[in-house]
C-alpha cells in the first residue's frame, strides 16, 4: 500500500500529524535530504515538501518530475513563504495540460 510523506520544519507539518500521514521534521537540509530518501525508498506515493526545503532539494527531486511516483508536491512553509510552491504547481500543470491553467 501506498503511503504519503511530509517534509518539513516541527511548526510547518503538525497540521498534518492527524491526517495519518507519514511525518519527518527537519530543521535542515541535510535532514530533509534524509526525509526524502527514507519516503522514496518506503513506497511513498506523495511527498509535500515545504517550500524552505523544496528549492534546496530542487537537484534531488528533479530525478523524480517525469516519474509518476513519488509525486513530489511543494507547499507552503509556516516559517518561509517564497513562492516556490506555486512556481513549481504551474510548471507541473504546465507540463501536464500544455498551458498555464493557473493565472
Amino acid at each position: 500500500m501506498y503511503k504519503i510523506g511530509v517534509i518539513g520544519t516541527k511548526e510547518s507539518v503538525m497540521c498534518f500529524m492527524a491526517t495519518g500521514f507519514e511525518i519527518f521534521t527537519a530543521e535542515n537540509t541535510d535532514a530533509a535530504k534524509a526525509g526524502l530518501k527514507k519516503f522514496t525508498e518506503n513506497n511513498c506515493a506523495i511527498i509535500f515538501i515545504t517550500e524552505d526545503f523544496a528549492k534546496e532539494l530542487s537537484y534531488e527531486t528533479d530525478k523524480y518530475k517525469n516519474k509518476p511516483i513519488p509525486a513530489i508536491i511543494t507547499v507552503p512553509s509556516a516559517i518561509c513563504k517564497t513562492g516556490y510552491g506555486m512556481q513549481t504547481l504551474k510548471a507541473a500543470c504546465e507540463r501536464a495540460v500544455g498551458m498555464d491553467i493557473l493565472k
